[in-house]
């Protein structure tokens, strides 16, 4: 179990995510969210349709595989990008695969 436990009036109880979660009713302050950036450009990516344009320049194909997921494959690798078809859900993991997967072209910045 990771986290912090927090006591109060003599019960102990696990808070798993202190950054996000409150704790004793007080909002946490150091919540810091991830973006995808575009690093020639230096451009934030907000949609997938932006983010499609720049995988399609770097000859990511599409991958029509799985219905639930938006993925990528390049024909030269055998790399795969897995992205969840919302993308509400698209987190900082995810920034991090397509990273890996594209050095020096995006990186993840804290906001």
């Amino acid at each position: 179990m990771s986290g912090v436990w927090v006591f109060k009036n003599g019960v102990a109880r696990l808070v798993s995510n202190p950054a996000v979660e409150p704790i004793d009713g007080i909002e946490p302050t150091c919540t810091r969210r991830k973006v995808l950036v575009y690093v020639p450009t230096n451009e934030v990516i907000t949609s997938y349709a932006l983010l499609e344009r720049k995988l399609l320049s770097l000859g990511w194909e599409h991958y029509y595989d799985d219905p639930d997921l938006l993925q990528f494959h390049k024909t030269s690798s055998i790399h795969l990008i897995s992205l969840p078809r919302d993308f509400s859900r698209f987190k900082s993991v995810h920034m991090f695969d397509i990273v890996v997967k594209n050095r020096n072209v995006f990186e993840v910045r804290d906001i």
